[in-house]
């Protein structure tokens, strides 16, 4: 018996009987907090392990962190997630956050890119430069990067199943500007497993998917060596309607298919592994994200070690954060400022290692230039004036941290259990396991929400008469015509036979057993579009067709 520990509980036990009760026949607790744990202690922490489950920042199981000096070193990344209408306008907009402050590029691509079309391809029709950028061919992207020094700036490309051509076009860039791939900095999402249950941007079936993640990992890790080449993303599970737990849950799964894909190949795990990093979303409930991401590193810390036998670098759990974009109201959308500080506040104070915050209009329409500098000056002022970022994991030893992020830990495990019981991943998300439980959780919220019982304020409580909201960005109405126009004249002035000798090297690549990245990049310099890649691949891989989950 814990002498101590039995003392607290008892004390405990007199002052629910005592004070608690008395005060709850007078006035009951609010509803909506049966929930969560009324009061930690002591008790809570009973079998709690400072060597096992915190140590020291930058050392193993790395709760309080990746690196022994978290922001004491230097701040997180400043990220900020942009991409709109034409290459020149999106370039524009990087520069202007970079001229703010901002320390690194996050690239939005519109959809016709994310699911390998042209933007004169019937399919790609009235979406051109929509939710982001539109880019065709190499030309689109020399534009997309003209000034801007890749060699200093990490650039995030949220890409996926057309990550091996937009990552080839990158390169490509590089190269004629004279800087060598070895020197680039960044991340490509190349996360196709989430697109399959969460986002729906994939083009090929599970298996030719993973084996192109499997060569970009191969090609990164030999000319690319600074390149983070997937960024594991739980933010589109939580945006479809997770928990927390769920997030944690899954996108870790995820995790552990692309490593065994991976094995699978004879990639060495601390070779990929230390090149491997993660995409989180954060929430308004400060204290259960904060317990999220420390729960998140921690798991995923074991499990390298563990299950593949990891070295340090691999089982470090590096990670992006981007506000949610679900929690944002078109209603009252200034208070979007308070939520996207508090998920911010969240994000750092959990150890993030770059940050995007949302703008106050993204539910409305593009962010205008004064709502992102006040999202990007959010970051600044949570870094330079409020101290959070002066101590390393300063939640650490909080009862109610360490108990959540305990429990936290504990039921992502074994939602991770569940799908090893099922075969994996893969055939989790085959068999529509993992979309049921989203569906399912989603469905709970929003039964919550219109019930009254989960209270957003300025939408269900604390409503007021709007007028309506002005001086919203709007795209050009004419650059789907001036895109396709573009597209046109790279093709009218490049060497269509060596194109064409380029997509049959492809075809006959994608039959074999070879590495696809390098004959994609041959392909890109010679201005082939991106359609022309991806539909060279659809013609070998076909198409996934979504199956319907009852």
């Amino acid at each position: 018996m814990n002498k101590p520990f039995e003392q607290i509980k008892e004390s405990r036990r007199i002052w629910e009987e005592k004070i608690l009760a008395k005060s709850m026949s007078r006035s009951a607790e609010r509803p909506e907090c049966e929930t969560t744990r009324r009061v930690a202690d002591p008790s809570d922490l009973e079998h709690f392990d400072y060597v096992r489950d915190l140590g020291h920042p930058g050392t193993y199981p790395f709760t309080r962190g990746v690196q022994p000096t978290m922001y004491r070193g230097r701040f997180w990344t400043m990220r900020q997630y942009a991409g709109f209408g034409t290459a020149r306008e999106s370039n524009e907009r990087y520069r202007y956050l970079l001229s703010q402050g901002q320390t690194g590029l996050s690239v939005a691509f519109d959809l016709p890119t994310q699911i390998g079309y042209d933007s004169d391809a019937p399919m790609a029709a009235g979406e051109v430069g929509k939710v982001g950028v539109a880019i065709d061919t190499l030309a689109d992207m020399e534009i997309l990067f003209d000034q801007i020094p890749l060699e200093k700036v990490s650039t995030s490309m949220t890409i996926n199943a057309s990550a091996a051509a937009l990552l080839a076009m990158y390169i490509a860039v590089a190269e004629k500007r004279g800087i060598a791939s070895t020197e680039l900095m960044g991340t490509i999402q190349n996360d196709i497993l989430k697109e399959y249950v969460a986002r729906g941007t994939y083009i090929f079936p599970p298996e030719p998917s993973m084996r192109i993640i499997t060569d970009i990992f191969e090609y990164c890790s030999k000319h690319l060596p600074k390149w983070n080449t997937i960024s594991i993303s739980g933010y589109h599970i939580r945006e479809a309607g997770s928990t927390a737990v769920q997030e944690v849950g899954f996108t870790l799964a995820d995790g552990i298919a692309y490593c065994e894909a991976a094995m699978k190949c004879g990639l060495d795990v601390d070779t990929f592994g230390s090149r491997l990093s993660f995409f989180f979303n954060a929430h308004n409930n400060l204290l259960e994200e904060i317990a999220k991401f420390r729960a998140a590193r921690r798991l995923w810390s074991r499990i390298m070690k563990e299950r593949f036998k990891a070295g340090e670098a691999a089982q470090k759990l590096r990670f992006h954060t981007q506000t949610g974009g679900s929690t944002l109201t078109a209603q009252q959308p200034d208070n979007n400022i308070v939520r996207v500080t508090i998920q911010a506040l969240a994000a750092v104070l959990g150890g993030t290692q770059s940050l995007h915050t949302n703008s106050r209009d993204e539910a409305l329409a593009l962010p205008t230039e004064d709502s992102v500098r006040i999202a990007l000056r959010t970051q600044q002022i949570l870094a330079h004036e409020s101290g959070v970022a002066d101590t390393i994991d300063p939640m650490a030893g909080s009862y109610y941290i360490e108990k959540m992020t305990d429990e936290i830990e504990q039921a992502a495990a074994e939602i991770i259990r569940k799908i090893d019981e099922i075969g994996g991943m893969v055939k989790a998300i085959e068999e529509g396991f993992v979309q049921r439980q989203i569906q399912e959780s989603a469905y709970r919220t929003q039964r919550a929400i219109d019930a009254g019982k989960q209270v957003l304020v300025g939408v269900n409580k604390f409503t007021v008469e709007e007028p309506a909201v002005s001086n919203l960005a709007a795209l050009d109405p004419e650059i789907e015509a001036n895109q396709v126009k573009f597209l046109q004249a790279v093709r009218s002035r490049r060497d269509t036979e060596k194109v064409k000798q380029t997509l049959r090297n492809l075809k006959s690549t994608a039959e074999s057993s070879e590495n696809l990245v390098p004959v994609i990049l041959a392909a890109v310099r010679e201005y082939a579009s991106l359609g022309e890649i991806c539909d060279t691949l659809r013609s070998v891989f076909g198409e996934f067709k979504e199956r319907v989950i009852l």
